[in-house]
């Protein structure tokens, strides 16, 4: 991770490098790009869904996905062919409600999973396909056993220190939320309409494919999605570059409301791509789904293309996201297999 200003620490996030986040412990182990993005995804919406079904707050469960996303960056990361993702969803999660006001015991954490991870009782589209069933399914189809739990209790502390190895015992997280409104004062915005969108904007982004959370500070953030709220609800703002105030520039405005407004048409061909089956959570599903692969690549004739994520961003959206645009007409990846 890129360090950052010592003075301006509790405000700054360590950033991934370049290599970081061209080189993947998963790619490095033949994990095609597109699935990886997939899983990665998957494993941030199952962390917002426990945190919420935990009555965790926001920005505790924002932290989580962030930590979750750091450890499988890099070379030096973690890999989803030697860690299952919801092992390392969980820990994340567990792990910085720890480390907060809000700590969550084990059970709780385990509990939670085994229900969401439930291919029966699962209301989550890339576990359950089929959808959540119409009537309660059998207790012994998401109670967890005790069995079951004392086992998974003793893989859940050891994938927290796995991650804390793994990241340096790094788990500072600064986050856009507090910041962007601070901002919006700063600007004299006061319409509840334009704040919701703005935290909107930003807790949506924590699912983003181009990992903006651990690319851009939370300042950068913050400007980003006033800027696309503000537009959106009709809100005009101070004029001239407003956003170099809070030291962002043009490009990397642009940059971001690309990628801000990009998310929601990633998460739609997510679903369609998806869409009857269920996204590898565990070791052995990610190694099937790549024999699935391998057997239609060896049947069609044809290598199998790993797709980037750079597909999800519609070229038309670089003119329309870029800060006054309408005004200047100017387009700018170590462990031995979980048990």
């Amino acid at each position: 991770m890129a360090q950052t200003n010592a003075g301006l620490k509790h405000l700054c996030n360590a950033l991934a490098t370049p290599d970081q986040l061209s080189n993947s412990s998963s790619s490095i182990d033949g994990l095609p790009s597109d699935l990886e993005t997939s899983i990665r995804c998957a494993g941030a919406q199952l962390t917002q869904a426990a945190g919420v079904l935990l009555h965790l707050s926001q920005d505790i469960i924002a932290q989580a996905i962030v930590i979750f996303t750091r450890f499988w960056l890099g070379a030096d990361g973690g890999s989803l062919r030697i860690y299952s993702v919801k092992d390392v969803s969980a820990a994340s999660l567990y792990l910085t409600a720890k480390l907060s006001f809000q700590p969550t015991s084990p059970r709780s954490i385990l509990n939670v999973y085994h229900l969401l991870l439930s291919r029966d009782a699962s209301p989550l589209w890339f576990v359950n396909p089929h959808g959540a069933p119409k009537q309660q399914p059998a207790a012994d189809t998401y109670v967890l056993s005790e069995g079951g739990y004392q086992a998974g209790r003793l893989v859940l502390l050891r994938i927290e220190s796995v991650i804390l190895r793994t990241l340096g015992f790094d788990t500072h997280v600064a986050l856009p939320h507090t910041i962007a409104l601070t901002y919006l004062q700063t600007l004299g915005v006061s319409k509840p309409a334009v704040s919701r969108r703005v935290l909107e904007h930003l807790n949506s982004t924590l699912l983003s494919p181009q990992l903006l959370y651990v690319t851009h500070q939370p300042n950068a953030l913050a400007v980003a999605a006033i800027y696309l709220a503000t537009r959106e609800e009709g809100v005009k703002l101070v004029d001239g570059e407003w956003w170099e105030v809070f030291d962002v520039d043009r490009e990397e405005l642009g940059f971001l409301v690309v990628g801000m407004r990009s998310t929601e048409g990633f998460m739609r061909k997510e679903t369609e791509t998806w869409k009857n089956k269920a996204i590898p959570m565990v070791i052995d599903e990610v190694d099937a789904e790549l024999e699935r692969r391998r057997m239609m690549d060896e049947d069609s004739g044809y290598g199998m293309e790993h797709l980037t994520t750079d597909r999800f961003i519609p070229e038309q959206l670089v003119h329309e996201a870029q800060p006054g645009a309408e005004d200047s007409n100017q387009v700018k990846r170590n462990e031995g297999k979980n048990e």
